[in-house]
């Protein structure tokens, strides 16, 4: 991935205790993308950082206010390109992910491997579903019990009109709809639902993140949901026939 540039926006606190960030804008096989990040304030103090944007000074600036660093979080194997940058500014931070973010990153000494039981240090504030049914990408699914906030990363991609005549050429445009990753229906790409072959498994664990309720959907890519999150999902999700 090769980043672009884009104005810094400044942190927007969504909910209890959360906060979500803006960063630049990477090239994905030469498809632009949009990139996003979530702070949690865990009770103590402590921050969890779920896919790292890049560090500015001015967002270093911001996490120190807010508090230390604790746990950096890469949700699946494509979120992990600022791990090393942001645990070189907090040494003493825990690196956590999926079995796949850690072959990919082999480079990294994790502290722990994310699955469907959240570990102990944030369980008493967010839950954990692992979506891993489809062939080439597993993710953890996270909800932030304080805010009722689901958070995903590329399960749903929900690029808006304005971004995508921005950024990406009509040819490609015209893939964001095929694919179902524009603002409406804000599917999980194309190649994702495809590789989905055992879609009762991935049923049952998506009825799990509806039983949760949530009323927010902050996603990695595109428009983020600050209200009736559970029919959002059941729209996200109407491919597996929830």
């Amino acid at each position: 991935m090769n980043e672009t540039a884009l104005t810094e926006v400044a942190p927007i606190e969504v909910g209890e205790e959360l906060w979500l960030v803006d960063g630049s804008v990477v090239d994905f096989y030469g498809f632009p993308y949009s990139t996003r990040s979530v702070i949690v304030r865990l009770p103590g103090g402590g921050l969890w950082v779920w896919s790292p944007v890049p560090l500015t000074p001015a967002l270093r600036a911001f996490v120190d206010e807010l508090g230390p660093v604790r746990h950096l979080v890469s949700p699946n194997k494509l979120h992990h390109l600022y791990l090393d940058e942001w645990h070189q500014a907090w040494p003493d931070a825990a690196l956590w992910g999926p079995a796949s973010t850690q072959r990919k990153r082999s480079d990294l000494t994790f502290t722990g491997t994310l699955d469907d039981t959240p570990p102990s240090v944030w369980a008493d504030t967010l839950d954990q579903i692992w979506l891993r049914e489809a062939l080439f990408l597993d993710e953890v699914v996270f909800f932030h019990r304080p805010s009722r906030t689901v958070i995903l990363a590329d399960f749903s991609e929900a690029f808006s009109d304005d971004f995508l005549r921005r950024h990406w050429k009509p040819w490609q445009r015209w893939i964001a709809r095929l694919w179902g990753i524009t603002e409406r229906p804000g599917k999980a790409p194309l190649e994702v639902r495809l590789s989905t072959l055992r879609r009762r498994r991935a049923r049952e664990r998506v009825r799990r993140i509806l039983a949760w309720q949530p009323e927010k959907v902050i996603m990695a890519h595109g428009v983020w949901r600050a209200e009736n999150g559970t029919a959002f999902l059941r729209q996200v999700f109407s491919w597996l026939d929830v």
